[in-house]
């Protein structure tokens, strides 16, 4: 069987094929309820309100869809990106008119800047009464139109079911995203239709999946050239499913090259590996950085050159060649000129270059590519990840290497709200699979990481889901222990509690002169009361020598745990690109070892 056909096979995430269902009389709102079903959606998430109530009653009145009742639709949406991100499912949203859909913005922007497929149910006054500033109205579609991929009104109960089950292809097909259909209620009270998901496409939506046979040859044939080569993928490889980073580990192999990724790439190739440089960007490694400035070529798989990754345009990776491989066109040549662009799916496209490499024999000089690996090596010996360690207060790193060596041989899922913790999570636990690692990446929304642990449970009920928080980020979503509390999810809260905006703080600190302008967290709770509030179990932690004791504790309580970890209040993040500096332009931390007789102030390099 040949890789290319393997690597066409359906994806695990997709395993469930939409059920089959003849014609049939339904109303709008059974046919909401039946399309999930038919689409094999376990769980959907969601908030009830009048412009929702005709489907609500739907979902009374069967068992086959579990809805989940959050407590804020932001949360509803972030729960949806979850449980989508840990399954490569498409996650599903219902929430009301008005302040339900507006509500639930943030987490569609958030679903659209990161690639996360979801459908988003969203509930209209009738349509008489669209556009007379009746109750609870707003323009949903109006609204949603720049954070959505694609969005509906539905006017007529016969187009009904058809929509429903486009929106779904359209989620889950090329680059993923949200999608919304916005409902009037009269149209969910309507008699019409309903026909099942056959051989449902959209007219005119029709991704490109196999690359193009002569740019792979040409890619291919560069790659064998390079002297300073080096991979650098992103979160469209784990969107592809598991064969392309089964297919990504393989090439990598082959070549011999180094692989970095971005924060969405984490866990397609395994940190353990000798090949891994660490992530690369604005608090990647000094390595990874490096190399990426230094690369003579650089093979693109599944990332989009953002501005975390690449710093000043005109500096990044100047003498290199670019490949780039993504499956939308309209990411080609956006940001970053490439010398070869590849359209296509990152699992089929991986898949036809492991063959083509096969199929010409091609071989790297060893020499050469040794020269690069031993000038890699001088770069790792800086250690850009040391910190200095103290016996008499929790260091933010240090609780990250605890926390990931008391569950790395764990079922572990990872999610995280959105600063400094973000980072040192994304530096010090080592994923080696993908769909592990659920952060907010493009968005940063801070928020995120608490409803996405609720999402990934309820997908993973048997796994250890955590979320590696900051006592102010973790704080805009709180409510959703509720959501825990009520489902007995037993999700983690491990608070890096430094009582700051501790990114915000860093930068007023390296940047604005020390100025801390609004950015410590006063009047914070008790957490480990607000557990207690929450009917969940709270911990506290401050001494390093409990800290190992504490985990364990949190790990092995059934129950959702608030873990209050207090760290050193202004300890900073780095290595640090600071704002408009080029990618190799990093700020170290004073622990990391001065070897600037390898490493000039120029930058030279041993090749």
């Amino acid at each position: 069987m040949s890789t290319k056909a393997k690597a066409k096979t359906p994806k695990a995430a997709k395993a469930e094929a939409p059920q089959e269902t003849g014609p049939r009389q339904m109303t709008g709102a059974e046919m909401v309820v039946q399309a999930m079903v038919d689409q094999g959606v376990g769980h959907i998430f969601g908030y009830p309100g009048g412009a929702v109530l005709p489907i609500y009653d739907a979902i009374f009145q069967q068992k086959k869809l579990k809805h989940v009742l959050v407590r804020h639709e932001q949360g509803a949406a972030h729960a949806a990106e979850g449980y989508a991100r840990s399954t490569g499912k498409v996650g599903a949203v219902l929430v009301t008119s008005g302040p339900g859909a507006t509500n639930a913005v943030t987490g569609l922007t958030d679903a659209l800047m990161d690639s996360i497929p979801m459908v988003c149910i969203t509930g209209q006054v009738p349509t008489h009464l669209i556009g007379n500033d009746a109750f609870q109205e707003a323009d949903t579609v109006g609204i949603t139109r720049p954070c959505t991929k694609h969005n509906y009104l539905v006017k007529n109960i016969a187009d009904l079911a058809r929509i429903l089950h486009e929106a779904f292809y359209v989620a889950g097909n090329g680059r993923p995203g949200p999608v919304v259909i916005d409902i009037p209620k009269d149209i969910q009270f309507a008699t019409g239709t309903y026909t099942g998901p056959s051989n449902v496409a959209h007219k005119t939506y029709k991704p490109r999946l196999d690359g193009d046979p002569m740019r792979i040859k040409e890619a291919v044939a560069l790659m064998a050239t390079a002297r300073r080569p080096i991979f650098y993928t992103g979160g469209g490889v784990i969107n592809s499913g598991p064969a392309a980073s089964r297919l990504l580990r393989e090439l990598v192999r082959l070549t011999g090259f180094p692989i970095t990724s971005t924060l969405m790439g984490l866990g397609a190739y395994p940190a353990s590996d000798k090949q891994w440089l660490g992530m690369l960007g604005m608090h990647g490694t000094y390595e990874a950085n490096w190399a990426m400035h230094d690369c003579d070529v650089m093979i693109n798989i599944g990332a989009r050159f953002d501005d975390r990754i690449t710093g000043r345009l005109d500096a990044f990776s100047p003498g290199s060649r670019k490949i780039h491989v993504d499956i939308d066109p309209s990411s080609i040549n956006k940001t970053i000129k490439v010398d070869v662009p590849i359209i296509g799916d990152c699992a089929h496209v991986l898949a036809e270059m492991v063959d083509a490499w096969k199929a010409t024999k091609q071989k790297t000089d060893k020499a050469t590519i040794g020269t690069w690996w031993k000038q890699i090596e001088t770069w790792r010996r800086r250690d850009c990840l040391a910190y200095r360690q103290s016996k008499d207060i929790i260091k933010p790193q240090y609780a990250v290497e605890r926390l990931y060596e008391l569950t790395k041989d764990r079922d572990t899922y990872i999610t995280t709200e959105v600063g400094q913790h973000q980072m040192w999570a994304a530096q010090f636990y080592k994923f080696e699979e993908p769909k592990r690692w659920m952060t907010s990446g493009g968005l940063g929304t801070m928020g995120y990481g608490l409803p996405a642990a609720v999402g990934v449970q309820m997908a993973h009920p048997k796994a250890l889901v955590i979320d590696i928080a900051g006592e102010a980020s973790v704080l805009m979503n709180m409510q959703e222990m509720s959501t825990a509390a009520q489902y007995r999810l037993p999700i983690k809260i491990f608070i890096l509690n430094n009582e700051y905006m501790g990114m915000v703080r860093q930068w007023q600190e390296l940047l604005h002169g020390g100025r801390y302008s609004e950015s410590y967290s006063e009047a914070l709770p008790d957490f480990v009361k607000l557990a207690e509030a929450y009917h969940a179990v709270g911990i506290r932690c401050s001494n390093p020598a409990d800290l190992d004791d504490a985990i364990k504790e949190m790990i092995n309580v059934d129950k959702p745990v608030i873990f209050d970890c207090l760290v050193d209040k202004m300890e900073n993040c780095f290595p640090m690109i600071p704002s408009g500096r080029a990618h190799n332009e990093m700020i170290l931390g004073d622990a990391a070892q001065n070897l600037d007789e390898a490493i000039t102030e120029e930058g030279k390099t041993l090749v």
